[in-house]
């Protein structure tokens, strides 16, 4: 029997996030990618946000966080966000006080970010 596939899909945004990082970085975030999908939905290493039926997932690498969603054959990652970035958007929506992974899920400026990284269709670097 041959092993499962899994997939590990960039949309145009992240694809163009994960080039300008540091090629031993972009290993980094790929090989966190450890399990099929199932077991990345189960496991309680990575942060989840949600909104209505939407799921993100959530990790760090170094000073950059991760944001991916789960499907049948692996991971859409929507975006990658430096450290920085963040701390920039949670400086422009300073009501926030609750933890980072409610904070943005409950922030509609975010889930804004995430969608039109994935109708994008050119970005710059």
């Amino acid at each position: 029997m041959s092993p499962a596939l899994f997939q590990i899909i960039f949309n145009p945004t992240s694809a163009a996030e994960l080039a300008a990082m540091p090629k031993d970085l972009q290993l980094q975030v790929l090989g966190e990618f450890r399990g099929l999908p199932d077991e990345v939905r189960a496991s309680g290493y990575y942060g989840k946000l949600q909104s209505g039926v939407k799921t993100l997932h959530r990790y760090r690498v170094g000073s950059y966080r991760v944001y991916f969603e789960c499907h049948d054959l692996g991971v859409v990652v929507h975006r990658i966000f430096s450290r920085n970035t963040l701390k920039d958007f949670f400086f422009r929506n300073a009501q926030m006080t609750q933890d980072e992974d409610d904070q943005l899920a409950e922030n509609p400026e975010f889930w804004a970010m995430i969608d039109e990284a994935a109708t994008r269709e050119e970005v710059e670097v």
